[in-house]
């Protein structure tokens, strides 16, 4: 989990009309890390990647390359 910092919170609050500690029902302003999970039949995760930066995210040929090894 990430702390939302001061700026942010003012956006989430003015320009969306989020009150994210009335959402989350508490005082924190913190949100989940974004990530990607390849998870296999069985429940073996089998690629994993998160990054606290939420405008990091992963290359979408990755993910379907880590899906490809799964085989079928």
């Amino acid at each position: 989990m990430f702390q939302v910092s001061d700026a942010v919170k003012a956006i989430y609050r003015e320009k969306f009309k989020i009150d994210l500690a009335a959402v989350n029902g508490d005082d924190s302003w913190t949100l989940p890390m974004p990530g990607r999970f390849v998870i296999d039949q069985t429940g073996t995760i089998r690629a994993a990647e998160s990054d606290p930066d939420y405008t990091h995210r992963p290359e979408p040929a990755a993910t379907v390359e880590a899906l490809r090894t799964l085989g079928g």
